[in-house]
């Protein structure tokens, strides 16, 4: 299993699959090939991880988009880490299905540790600058990580934890009605398991405490607004050592008033003037590396484009830049000089058009003449 294999035969669906037929069929190759009903079988094993490895990606809308677009490359550029590592982070991340699926039968009994940190979410903000050169970004986080007093058992220093007295250690209690026996968190431990006799004093036995973070996120070039970055274990902690949580940093790309995006395409618009476009010559228009020369043919017509082919900003997962697209704007002016006016007059005539005749006191736009 060295190749990828597409995550779409992976489950077996179509790539128009929507997310309650994704979810069956998740399910249904989850029991086939659970380690619990496969001992000791590798191969389930890799399947099994395999097939969660298609539904993290497949299930979620934002990631399914990239890898419909780029591939298995595109979760991973877009700062989704791919895959699983152990049976258990399978277990944490999809609880609720195999909570569905097994009745909690599967995959050990509720113990401490065997939670997941929440989630949490932080956003940086981009210049177009940025953008198009990739950039590293400082998030300043305030979440809860595990106690250094006590590395995170809940239990003062230099003691440990014991198992619950009340459900010997199952985090779970059974309770008979009538023919029914019912298992229910047990009210001790709160269905950890065990209890700390002498709690830590500085996390007051949650085995947590709010620390305030400065990380450091790799922000690549030609991300767009609104996407998300995501950093695992960076959340909120979990108590006894579980898995922590996620960090998900939400981008956003300040506007710039010279630009207008389309993709990795950039719009801007410059002012030209009548003999600019009669005669052709060369201009200047803003680029994100400097001023860059536009260079206008002879009857250059007004709302004309000019296509600098990669001078836009870099393809996201992909080589190369877009385009910068120069919109050329006519500008005709509001006041002439005596010069000015005699020339185009003569121009005018030397072309058999018609013009409004000369004021002696006013020029052709109504304004008094300054001799």
């Amino acid at each position: 299993m060295s190749e990828k294999q597409d995550y779409y035969q992976v489950l077996g669906v179509s790539r128009q699959v929507d997310a309650s037929e994704l979810k069956r069929a998740y399910r249904k190759l989850a029991l086939e090939l659970h380690p619990d009903r496969n001992p000791d079988d590798r191969e389930s094993e890799a399947r099994f991880k395999e097939a969660s490895e298609a539904y993290q990606v497949l299930s979620d809308p934002e990631k399914r988009a990239l890898y419909d677009r780029y591939g298995h490359e595109g979760p991973r550029g877009g700062g989704f880490g791919g895959g699983f590592s152990n049976v258990g982070d399978i277990f944490s991340a999809f609880s609720d299905i195999f909570g569905d699926l097994f009745g909690g039968g599967f995959g050990g009994s509720p113990s401490r540790g065997a939670g997941r940190g929440a989630d949490i979410e932080s956003q940086v903000q981009l210049t177009l600058a940025e953008v198009a050169t990739g950039a590293p970004k400082e998030v300043k986080v305030q979440r809860r990580a595990a106690c250094q007093d006590c590395e995170g058992s809940g239990a003062a220093p230099g003691t440990s934890r014991e198992a619950c007295a009340q459900c010997r250690g199952r985090g779970q209690v059974v309770h008979a009605q009538g023919f029914l026996m019912i298992s229910t968190t047990c009210p001790a431990c709160r269905g950890e398991g065990s209890v700390a006799r002498r709690p830590c004093p500085s996390c007051s036995g949650s085995g947590l405490r709010v620390v305030e973070e400065t990380l450091q996120v790799n922000v690549p070039q030609g991300v767009e607004d609104g996407s998300t970055l995501r950093l695992a274990g960076r959340g909120e902690g979990a108590p006894g050592g579980g898995r922590a949580g996620n960090l998900y940093v939400h981008i956003r790309v300040a506007d710039d008033a010279r630009f207008e995006r389309d993709g990795a395409d950039l719009h801007t618009e410059i002012a030209i003037s009548f003999p600019q476009a009669a005669l052709g010559t060369t201009v200047k228009a803003p680029s994100l590396d400097g001023e860059v020369d536009v260079t206008l043919a002879p009857g250059t017509q007004p709302g004309a484009t000019v296509v600098l082919r990669g001078k836009g900003l870099p393809h996201l997962q992909e080589r190369g830049r877009g385009d910068l697209i120069v919109h050329l704007r006519l500008v005709v002016p509001v006041s002439l000089s005596r010069e000015q006016e005699e020339s185009l007059r003569a121009f005018a005539a030397a072309g058999g058009e018609k013009v409004e005749p000369p004021s002696e006191r006013r020029g052709i736009f109504g304004r008094r003449r300054k001799n």
